[in-house]
Parts: structure tokens; C-alpha cells; sequence
């Protein structure tokens, strides 16, 4: 059983009247301990009774002590206990036995008891223990905090990996049946106001005590001579702190704390002290922390907190908390309300809405919260009673009443009070009402079915009277023009409104700055003069035409405007110095749009299907959006600080447009043109330095393109399926996709930056004057048209080419390839599907190809390779790819045999290739039954009979034959000296029957749809992947092929039906952890 410790410590300032412990108290302990038959010997119980050290003992101490000793000696003897001693100065009894009962009592200057300790050994004896304090000790008084009590219960390992920060009363490891005399109510309310903090190493332990001393230093008792209360010395504190400690010791063994137990080792325990005091994790959560700690809390979270301790239930209920309540929907009884009133008298915000008896808790809050600042009810019935009442809230500044009956008792309330500031009747029922306000700013009567109003609020700035369709238009004008000082209107919706009322609110609210009339049907502004005005909003107004503008021209101050759905309006033209914003949103007959506001930063635009014209000048606008105007032909933009333009899908746009955004078409600092789906568009030319990103996909009418961007480094030109003249001089593209042009004919590129260009799919294309000395990669794979001289400019001109794509294009000749000698660095060549019957040129202009392609060039002859297996031409060639070509098998076997520095060889689909036996005339060495085995298979290690040490190793490492029809065997042997081949694929080689592999480095083999295949001979230890799909062979052949393949992890035999189980498969290879068969399927 492993030991480690954990120790407990309380220290506070004991009083006399507390040092003693009632009989019950002990006996109840001692019960506990003689009912427990599963205690081990390990198990230690140490009791110390004690005092402040500097008090009187009290009266019937040594009668309780005395009962100790003997209740004590019961318990040794019922356990059979062997060492009973008692010692009448120190007035100790030791009883060891498998339940042991420790109870010390020392003496101090004045005779008393000094400190008392409960210990407890194990983790069974720790949940027993907790279990006696919560029901023998504390039932009622207790309130440990869960992480402790889990502490406490939970069993020792759990401790290592938690630290716990704890204040709690001192009352809480108070022993309430104590016989308590004098000031024993005193007492207790002092150390109510204590806090205590945990302390705590986060290691293993088995050992648990609480100590409470008046001297400062914790004395726990052990066994075994073990001086524990050297090692947990711990400074006391002072004042109203009650320290806690939870540490621990590492590593303990038995043997150790038996050594460690002499009480005379000082040097010992001072280690030991210090290695504790190193480990100890001291935290400290002061009031002051738990309040900014609670602050974050809500009323709910607070609640649970309260629940913890004491401290915390103090700290929770702090008025701080509580000066803004919020019980909307919950369902509080006055009872339970007016008890929050008479405990938080200055709470400054009360929120009551949905509440039952909303009424009645109003009334409370107005009469009992004198400081009530801001009240929130809604969902309820209020009478004259509740409005009257207000007045008893002096400091009231702000009622909000939502969804209410304010009609309950008469059909008109009266909202009088001195100092209400804010003032909202949301979605009310009301027929009549009056305000008299004086200091009232912000009135809301918003959807409410009020009939007529009365306002008494010379100071009121906003009103909100939206959606009250049974005010009239002289009631609207009653109420508005009470307000001089008015400074936001609301009437949406308010279908009665009329100009003439508008002309009334402009002549008595001279400062009126936002003004929201959208869904008013009857008003147009033609007469309306609203000069210092900033927002508009006239949205859905159907009265509002293009006169109705002029009249917006003497709003000198407007900000913010919006006209969206005016089905009315056919033009705008505002000379606004300060309008920033603007919106014209499904305006159907909308044609013109003149705009000459230097302030303006946003224009909202969209959904406008007959708009022709629009003519901007501003200098804060950055962002023009114009999608979907399909009538649009003519832009005119004066924006010097405008980065961006969208004019997606304006299908009328024409070609004058890329006049505006070159240079000096008055957007300077463009950055970003979108002209998607512009389909009228057929000539594009622009010429402009600051331009960055231009997007021209879809255009499909567009036939050429001209751009003079030096800054241009994006380009997109996706669907633009019919242009045939482009020219590039000069951009600063890094990359350029003109693939997706195949009617581009005329190519001229001057680009100093880029570095990839793919011309795939350019049938057409056949003059081409590309100027990029950094391009590193060409891609004119199918470019049917393209010359000899068209390239040999380019090889000129692009001197740093390393990859070079001529595939499909058959008008390229030796003139063309000669001039590869102009690029030094050329390292990939693809000839695919050409022409070609020479390759001379080739071998002498590209010394540093690393990779040349040759798939189907059917017109090279057998000797056009001898330059590479008899002459030594392109010594660091690497790739050969000879797929679908007529090369001889002679030629292939002399340039197998004699290029050993190629790497990768394709042979796919080469009809003239036969049989690929790499054997040296003898085969009785290479038969299964003497294969040189896997580990002789090394370089330098094999058999000199069977491999010439004078051959140099073949660097092969991938060869690929698929769909060779006439190639029947295959036969690599170790004299084949393919140490480095990895991966052989022989797939849909219809006719092969025979594969003979000694390859010691051999990975991947495929030999699906080889339907033919009868022998199979691996001698591959580091195969790993093994593919036989669809072939003929037979399950033994196979399982002996696998046998020596150690390493095989992957094997497909799927649709062979020859092989009917994988049982067998899988206990010849033990390490398959693949296998794809048929029968698994």
C-alpha cells in the first residue's frame, strides 16, 4: 500500500471555552473506530485535546480527560491491544493495535490543555473520517465548500492532479457538541467574520489531519516515531486568517518513514521540512479578489455561490451585485419581491417584465427603492393607480413598458413625474394619453393603437410615434410641433401623415437632424425645408418623384440617405457637400443617377433594370458595387480615392467603359475591376499603373485585349471563349493562363516577373512574341500552330527556361529544337505526339535534361536513340518515357543495358517489345529452389559466378510496362544488378505468362489483368504492395511466391478465380495486414 502524506491545518485563536470536548463527542469516535473490522495495521487515529495556552482551564477538564484515558484503554483492549502506556506528566496514552487511538494532552504555563489534532491514515479511514464530521460533529453548521468536502472523499490519488483555493468559516471545523461555556455566543460571532484559504501540494497522499493550535505551530501526531509535526512546521497567521494547508511528500517509502521516525534527527526534518515547504502551493482569495471574482457573475451564478460557504454567501450578497435586478419571466411572489426590497433599498434598476402581479411588484419597487432609477415591466395590466404612484420615485429617469393593457381602468392615463428622462409604451393598448414631463428627452409610443396623445415635454429631443395608424395627421402634428427642441422624428408608417404636416414639424423644430417617413404613401417633400436634416430615410414612399429631389437639395446637412422601392423616381442629381451615404434599391423606373458629393464613401445601387447613366464625383469614395444593371451604358467616375469597382453582369456596358478606369479617367488609385459576365463587351484596353487585380471571366464577345498595367499581377480570363488578339505590354503577372482561350491566335507578352506560363489548348496560336526573362516554365501543349521561329524568339527571349512542353505540336522541327541550346538550364523536355524523326538536336543542344518524354513519336526510328546507349549523349538524364512509340526491342534492350543512370523508364503500350529477360544465359542459378536468399541479395555480398562485379549498378528505380501486348516473360536476376528498382508495373500485359523478380529493393508490383499469368517467382524481402487483380494464376503459386515477401503488407487478388480463400494467403504471410479478395467481398 504506497504512503504519502496529507495534512490539514486550521489555526485561529482558540478560547478556554472551547478546549473542551464533550463524551459523547469521543465516543462517538470511538464507536466509529471498534465498528471498522477491515482497518489495517497502517491505520492511525491521534486525538490532542488543547487550549489557547494562555487561558484558565475549564472547569471538568481532567473528569473529560480522564474519561478519554479510559474510553482510550477500552479500545486498545477490545482490539487487542499490546502496548498500553499512559504517563501522567505529559498525560499520554499510546494504544497500537490494528485500530489505534492516540490522545495526547500537554501542558502549558497555566496547566491546561495547549492544542488538540485529529489524524487519520489511509484513504478508507479518510471517508470514514468524513463521514463522522458530517454526522456526528457539525449536522447543521458545517458548510464545507464541495471542493474540499470532495477532497476529503474522494480517494488519495485523485489529489495529485488538483490544487483547491477555499475561504471558509472557522465555524466549519467547529465541534458543536463541545461543552461550551462563558462567551460562547461572543466567541462564535467573532470567528464569523474569519476567512480561511487552502494551501496545497498537488502529490499523492494517505494521511490526513486538522490541527487547531493557539501557539502558532501545527503538532500532528503520528506513529511509528515519525515526527510529522517537524516536517508540516508552518508559520502561523494572524489577525482574521485561518490558514489551511494541504501538502504532501513524495516518495516515501516504508523503510524510510521508519528511519525517519527518531524524533532526535533535527537534521532530517529540517530536509524534510524544507523539500515541503519547496513543493507548497500557498494561495490566498481575499475578499477583494472574490468580488472582482463575483463581479462577473449573474444573479443566477451568484445564487450556487451562495451555497458554497459563509464567505462566499457574504461576498455573493454584497449590494454591489444587486443594484440592477433582472427577473423578466421568472416567477417571483411579492412576498419574495418585497423581501429584495427591504434587504437592497438601493437598487437602481428593476426589470420585472412577464412577471405574475407585474402590477403590484411596480407599486413596491416605486414605494420601497427610493433609489430606483430605471424600471422595465411589460406583459401585464396597469391602472391610473400604478401611473399615479410614480411620484413616490422621485429619482426615477427612465420606464419602459412593453407589451401591456394600459386601459385597464379608464380609456386615458396621465404620465406625470418631474424628473422621467425615458419614457417607452412598446406594442401598448391605449386609446388616450398625456405626458407632462418636464425633463423628458426620449418619448417611444411605437406600435402603439394610441388614438390621440397630449405632450407637456418642452425638453423632449426624440420621439418615436412608428406604426400608430389611428393617429391622425393633426394629431400627428399636435404632438410633433409641442416639441420645439425636437430632434428625431419617427413616423413609418403612419399612413395619415401629410407634407403639410412635415411643413409644420421643419417650422417648429428648426433642429430637427433625423427624420425616418419610410411607408408614409401621402407625402413627397416638394415644399418641405429641412436644412440642418442628416438622415433620411424615405423608404417605400410612393409620393417621392424626381421634384421631390430638388426639394433635398436645400438639405445642406444630409448624411445618409435612402430611396430604396420609390417606384416614383426616375432621376437623382444632389449637390450634397456632406452626404456620405446612399441607397436606390429596386427603383424601377430609375434612369439617372448624378451624384457631386465630395464626402460620399458608400453607393448602394442594385436591382435599378432601366438605369442607363450614372456620373459620381467624390473624394472618400472607395467601393463601387453596381451588379445586375442591365441597362447600364455610360459611367462616368471622378473618385480619386476609389479602390475597387464591380460592374458584374451589366450586360449593356460598352467599350468606352475601360476608358474611365485608365489612367487619367479619373480613378487614380484603382486596385481592383470586376467586369464579369460584361458580354457587350468586345475590345478591352487598359492602361493603367495602379491597377492589381482584374477579373474579365465570362465575357465571351470579347475578341481583344490590350493591357498596359505594370502593376498587374492577377488575371482572370475564364469563359472568354473567342478572344483571338491579346497583348500584355507590360504587366507585372508572376503566372498567366491562356488555355482557356482556344481561338487565341496573336500572343505579345512583356512581363519581367512572371515565371509560369501555360498556352495548353491555344490551337490557334501562331505568332507569339513572349518577353519574360524570369519565366521558368512554358506549357504549349497542343499549340498546333505554333513555328520554328515563333519558339526560337521565345528561346531568345526566355533564356532561364527549365520546363518545356511542346506535346501535340507538330510544326516544331529541328530549326525549333536547335534553339533550345539558348537555355542552359533546360531540364524537363516533352516531345510527345509529334513529328520528330531526329533527335539529334536535341542531344547536342540540351546537355542538362534531366527528363525528356517521347510518347507516341511513332516516326522515330531504332537508331534515333543510339546518341544515348552508344554515344553517351545526355549523361544526367534521368526520366525516359518511350510510352506508345516503334522503338525495336533490339533498341530498347541496348539502351536498358547501357543507360544504368536512368531512373525512371516508361514502356507502356510499345507493341514491338517482347520479353524482358535480363538473365545472363544460365537460368538453373536463378530457379526458385536456389535463389540467392534476401540477405545475400546486397551489393558486393552475392555470388561472383552469378553477378560481373565489372557491370556498374543500374540506378533504376521505377520501370513501367503497361499494356504491352507481346511481352510474355519477365526475368530480373540478381546479375541484373537492379538494387535501386522500387516499383514495376506490367498491368494489362494480356500475355504474359512468366515473372522470375530477384529485386532487393523492390516495393510495388502490378501485375492486374495479366489474365495469362502462370509462374510467379518473388525474391523481394522489402516488397510491400502486392497487386493481382483479374489473373489467372493458381492460389499455390501465389502462396509460394509470398512466401519469402517478410514485409508484404498489401495484396489484391480480387477477381482471380483460381484463388477462391484468403486463409491460406494470410498464414503463408503472417504480416499482411491488406488483403482484397473476392471472397471477403
Amino acid at each position: 500500500m504506497s504512503h504519502s502524506l496529507l495534512v490539514a491545518w486550521v489555526n485561529w485563536n482558540w478560547r478556554p471555552s472551547r478546549t473542551q470536548i464533550s463524551d459523547s463527542m469521543l465516543q462517538s469516535i470511538m464507536d466509529e473506530c471498534s465498528s471498522q473490522e477491515e482497518l489495517r495495521q497502517n491505520d492511525k487515529w491521534a486525538f490532542n485535546p488543547g487550549n489557547d495556552g494562555g487561558g484558565v482551564p475549564s472547569a471538568g477538564g481532567s473528569e473529560v480527560h480522564d474519561s478519554m484515558v479510559r474510553d482510550a484503554a477500552n479500545v486498545a483492549h477490545a482490539s487487542s491491544s499490546s502496548v498500553v502506556e499512559v504517563q501522567e506528566d505529559g498525560q499520554r496514552l499510546t494504544a497500537s493495535s490494528e485500530a489505534e487511538l492516540v490522545l495526547e494532552r500537554g501542558s502549558s504555563g497555566s496547566g491546561g490543555p495547549s492544542e488538540r489534532c485529529l489524524g487519520i491514515r489511509s484513504s478508507q479511514s479518510v471517508e470514514r473520517f468524513s463521514a463522522m464530521i458530517e454526522r456526528d460533529w457539525c449536522r447543521e453548521e458545517m458548510h464545507l465548500l464541495g471542493q474540499v468536502e470532495e477532497c476529503f472523499l474522494r480517494a488519495p490519488e485523485t489529489l495529485e492532479t488538483e490544487n483547491f483555493i477555499f475561504d471558509q468559516d472557522v465555524q466549519s471545523y467547529m465541534f458543536q457538541k463541545g461543552s461550551w461555556d462563558g462567551e460562547v455566543s461572543k466567541s462564535f460571532e467573532e470567528i464569523q467574520h474569519k476567512r480561511a484559504r487552502i494551501l496545497v501540494n498537488p502529490h499523492g497522499c494517505d494521511y490526513a489531519a486538522v490541527t487547531s493550535t493557539a501557539s502558532g505551530t501545527s503538532a500532528t501526531s503520528s506513529s511509528a516515531g515519525q515526527c510529522l509535526s517537524q516536517a508540516m512546521s508552518i508559520s502561523s497567521e494572524t489577525g482574521n486568517e485561518m490558514p489551511i494547508h494541504l501538502t504532501s511528500t513524495i516518495g516515501y517509502s516504508k523503510a524510510t518513514r521508519e528511519s525517519g521516525g527518531d524524533r532526535g534527527n533535527d537534521g532530517e526534518d529540517e530536509n524534510t521540512s524544507s523539500k515541503l515547504e519547496d513543493h507548497e502551493v500557498r494561495m490566498d482569495l481575499t475578499d477583494d479578489l472574490l468580488h472582482m471574482v463575483f463581479s462577473f457573475l449573474d444573479h443566477i451564478h451568484l445564487c450556487h455561490a451562495a451555497r458554497v460557504c459563509r464567505q462566499w454567501r457574504a461576498a455573493s450578497a454584497h449590494e454591489d451585485f444587486w443594484r440592477r435586478w433582472n427577473f423578466q419571466n421568472k416567477k417571483i411572489t411579492p412576498l419574495q419581491f418585497a423581501d429584495m426590497c427591504s434587504r437592497y433599498p438601493n437598487t437602481s434598476e428593476v426589470n420585472i417584465v412577464g412577471t405574475p402581479a407585474v402590477e403590484m411588484l411596480a407599486q413596491k419597487a416605486l414605494t420601497s427603492l427610493r433609489n430606483l432609477e430605471v424600471l422595465i415591466l411589460g406583459k401585464g395590466q396597469f391602472s391610473d393607480g400604478f401611473f399615479h404612484a410614480l411620484v413616490d420615485c422621485p429619482v426615477l429617469s427612465k420606464l419602459d413598458i412593453t407589451e401591456s393593457n394600459l386601459a385597464a381602468g379608464s380609456p386615458e392615463i396621465v404620465v406625470c413625474h418631474d424628473r422621467l428622462r425615458h419614457l417607452s409604451m412598446t406594442k401598448c393598448r391605449v386609446i388616450r394619453i398625456s405626458v407632462r414631463c418636464l425633463q423628458l428627452e426620449c418619448l417611444s409610443l411605437k406600435r402603439t393603437n394610441v388614438s390621440h396623445a397630449m405632450l407637456n415635454c418642452p425638453q423632449l429631443k426624440k420621439l418615436d410615434i412608428a406604426f400608430c395608424n389611428k393617429l391622425s395627421d393633426a394629431g400627428i402634428r399636435s404632438v410633433a410641433t409641442s416639441c420645439p427642441l425636437l430632434t428625431s422624428l419617427n413616423i413609418s408608417n403612419c399612413t395619415a401623415v401629410s407634407d403639410e404636416t412635415l411643413r409644420e414639424v421643419a417650422l417648429s423644430c428648426p433642429n430637427l437632424r433625423v427624420l425616418d417617413a419610410s411607408y408614409c404613401p401621402n407625402i413627397s417633400l416638394e415644399s418641405v425645408r429641412l436644412p440642418l436634416l442628416t438622415d433620411l430615410n424615405l423608404h417605400n414612399c410612393d409620393g417621392i418623384n424626381s421634384a421631390s429631389i430638388a426639394a433635398l437639395s436645400y438639405c445642406y446637412m444630409l448624411e445618409a440617405l435612402k430611396l430604396d422601392c420609390c417606384w416614383l423616381l426616375t432621376s437623382v442629381s444632389l449637390d450634397l457637400p456632406h452626404l456620405q451615404n446612399i441607397s436606390l434599391v429596386h427603383c424601377r423606373k430609375f434612369l439617372d443617377l448624378n451624384l457631386r458629393c465630395p464626402s460620399l464613401s458608400s453607393v448602394t445601387v442594385s436591382n435599378c433594370p432601366v438605369l442607363n447613366r450614372i456620373s459620381i464625383t467624390s473624394n472618400n469614395l472607395q467601393k463601387l458595387v453596381l451588379q445586375k444593371q442591365d441597362s447600364l451604358t455610360s459611367v462616368h467616375l471622378q473618385c480619386q480615392r476609389l479602390q475597387e469597382v464591380d460592374l458584374s453582369e451589366c450586360e449593356s456596358l460598352k467599350n468606352t467603359i475601360c476608358d474611365v478606369f485608365s489612367d487619367g479617367g479619373g480613378c487614380p488609385m484603382l486596385k481592383s475591376l470586376t467586369l464579369d459576365s460584361c458580354e457587350s463587351l468586345t475590345k478591352v484596353g487598359l492602361n493603367c499603373t495602379s491597377l492589381v487585380t482584374l477579373s474579365l471571366v465570362g465575357c465571351r464577345g470579347m475578341k481583344s485585349l490590350e493591357l498596359g498595367c505594370p502593376n498587374l499581377q492577377e488575371v482572370f480570363l475564364d469563359g472568354c471563349d473567342h478572344l483571338e488578339d491579346a497583348s500584355f505590354c507590360p504587366v507585372g503577372l508572376r503566372s498567366l493562363n491562356l488555355g482557356i482561350c482556344p481561338k487565341l491566335s496573336t500572343l505579345r507578352l512583356d512581363a519581367s516577373q512572371m515565371t509560369i506560363l501555360e498556352l495548353k489548348g491555344c490551337g490557334v496560336l501562331s505568332q507569339a512574341a513572349i518577353n519574360c526573362p524570369s519565366l521558368v516554365s512554358l506549357d504549349a501543349s497542343f499549340c498546333s500552330q505554333l513555328q520554328d521561329d515563333c519558339l526560337s524568339a521565345t528561346t531568345a527571349s526566355c533564356p532561364n527556361i527549365e520546363s518545356l512542353v511542346l506535346m501535340s505540336c507538330p510544326s516544331v522541327g529541328p530549326d525549333g529544337l536547335s534553339s533550345l541550346c539558348r537555355l542552359p538550364n533546360l531540364t524537363l523536355l516533352d516531345l510527345s505526339y509529334t513529328f520528330l524523326t531526329n533527335l539529334q538536336p536535341v542531344f547536342e543542344s540540351c546537355t542538362q535534361l534531366k527528363v525528356l518524354k517521347l510518347q507516341a513519336c511513332k516516326y522515330l526510328l531504332d537508331s534515333s536513340l543510339d546518341a544515348l546507349h552508344k554515344g553517351g549523349a545526355l549523361p544526367a538524364l534521368r526520366e525516359l518515357d518511350l510510352s506508345y512509340g516503334s522503338i525495336c526491342q533490339s533498341a530498347i534492350e541496348e539502351l536498358l543495358a547501357s543507360c544504368t543512370h536512368l531512373t525512371h523508364v516508361s514502356l507502356n503500350g510499345c507493341a514491338n517489345m517482347h520479353d524482358l529477360d535480363w538473365s545472363s544465359g544460365d537460368r538453373q542459378c536463378f530457379q526458385f529452389g536456389n535463389v540467392v536468399q534476401p540477405f545475400d541479395l546486397l551489393p558486393g555480398s552475392v555470388n561472383v559466378t552469378e553477378i560481373n562485379e565489372e557491370e556498374p549498378d543500374r540506378l533504376l528505380q521505377n520501370l513501367n510496362c503497361v499494356g504491352c501486348p507481346n511481352v510474355k516473360r519477365v526475368i530480373i536476376p540478381p546479375s541484373a544488378r537492379c538494387f535501386h528498382l522500387s516499383s514495376l508495373n506490367l498491368s494489362l500485359s494480356a500475355n504474359l505468362k512468366e515473372v522470375n523478380l530477384a529485386c532487393y529493393s523492390l516495393c510495388f508490383l502490378n501485375l492486374s489483368n495479366c489474365c495469362s499469368l502462370e509462374n510467379l517467382i518473388l525474391n523481394c524481402p522489402r516488397l510491400t504492395s502486392l497487386l493481382l487483380q483479374s489473373c489467372g494464376i493458381e492460389e499455390q503459386v501465389v502462396e509460394d511466391a509470398i512466401l519469402h515477401c517478410n514485409m508484404l503488407e498489401t495484396l489484391d487478388v480480387r477477381f482471380c478465380p483460381k484463388i477462391t480463400g484468403a486463409g491460406n494467403l494470410r498464414m503463408v504471410c503472417p504480416s499482411l495486414k491488406r488483403l482484397f479478395s473476392s471472397s471477403c467481398m
